[in-house]
């Protein structure tokens, strides 16, 4: 059985290809379909959250669709046995389908994915359950290829308050011990699934950069405990961080007239960017590449998740957005923008360069 001692003695540094990085110049002023096709196919395209039921033939099909040079990902984060096994089972993928997929272990690897028409796939945990109790396991799973993973994810952990837990106590002092590590290994802080003073605690604490990689604005679904506050997305900008948007329709709400659309959506993006500026927020799904739909039943997807899910979750069916329930759905969201005023500029930023900057902040390039 491979455990921590083997990963350990592993450097996540496998041969990785030294090729020049790829210039991706802003594109001419979108107002035709031709020419927000053009924007499009020349962004770097990054998902802050997004997996897969299964990563099948069809699945790809998705990411081929999709446009996207890369992804965070979750992986089972149940001990760390299971984490290990899940980053070697990427491992055994990205060797069986290499012209499909890579690891991202730098910045540069969504450049590198870009180029060759592969996806690259950052390794994240959605908790900190999979350390065990020991901060030096930060250091092992980086060794095996992770970069990212939330402090906590709805119920509290040995570091901190989830958002849906009934106190709001923030970060203990194991908490500030794993970010002070994170930060000194090369570890992206995610605050998504965070309670508000550990949000605080772990933008505070952390020297580097950190994100939500996805999550929504307080202003349109207030008191949904997934909720940002304005002042909590202020403090994350203020150190550098990036702030996702993420696309399940629960989260996203409802517009004046009881329907959640893409321009419900959008809604949450402009909000974030007038509170923080373009140059600090970004995309995420929070669901598969090929969508919610095309997989999910409300037997399978929605009634079990009334038992792991607090009622302030507001769990709906369907839960999610159709124009956002594509792989298209980052072109349909660059058009909806385009009509809102959108610069080129800052559409390339949000789909893509926000995440690209962070990264190199974090990991360098």
């Amino acid at each position: 059985m491979f455990n921590r001692r083997d990963a350990i003695r592993l450097t996540a540094g496998a041969a990785i290809t030294t090729a020049g990085t790829a210039s991706f110049s802003p594109s001419m002023a979108a107002s035709s379909p031709a020419r927000l096709k053009r924007l499009y196919d020349n962004a770097l395209v990054i998902d802050a959250l997004s997996f897969a039921v299964e990563w099948d033939d069809e699945e790809y099909k998705a990411v081929e669709q999709s446009g996207y040079a890369g992804i965070v990902t979750s992986l089972n984060r149940r001990d760390l046995q299971t984490a290990i096994d899940e980053l070697l089972t990427w491992k055994r993928r990205v060797e069986e389908f290499p012209a499909r997929y890579m690891i991202a272990l730098e910045a540069k690897d969504f450049e590198r994915a870009k180029r060759s028409g592969k996806l690259a796939v950052m390794m994240n945990f959605q908790n900190a359950t999979m350390l065990e109790g020991d901060a030096d396991n930060v250091e092992a799973l980086h060794a095996l290829g992770m970069r990212c993973f939330q402090l906590t994810y709805n119920y509290r952990n040995l570091l901190g308050d989830g958002c849906t837990e009934r106190t709001n106590a923030g970060l203990s002092d194991f908490g500030v011990e794993v970010v002070e590590r994170m930060n000194k290994t090369g570890v992206l802080v995610d605050l998504s699934h965070c309670g508000r003073q550990t949000t605080f605690d772990g933008i505070e604490f952390s020297e580097k950069p950190v994100a939500i990689t996805h999550s929504i604005v307080e202003k349109y679904r207030p008191k949904h405990p997934r909720a940002k506050t304005d002042d909590q997305i202020k403090a994350l900008a203020d150190k550098g961080g990036v702030f996702g948007v993420a696309a399940i329709g629960y989260f996203v709400g409802t517009d004046p007239g009881g329907e959640t659309t893409i321009e419900t959506y959008a809604d949450h993006i402009d909000h974030a960017v007038s509170v923080v500026g373009v140059d600090h927020v970004a995309l995420s799904t929070d669901f598969p590449l090929r969508g919610i739909a095309s997989w999910a039943t409300r037997e399978e997807w929605y009634e079990p998740r009334l038992e792991v899910f607090k009622p302030s979750y507001d769990v709906k069916w369907p839960p999610y957005i159709p124009a956002l329930d594509t792989p298209d759905r980052f072109r349909n969201l660059v058009a909806v923008l385009d009509r809102r005023g959108w610069k080129t500029g800052d559409m390339e930023k949000l789909l893509g360069g926000n995440w690209m900057r962070l990264f190199k902040d974090v990991f360098g390039d």
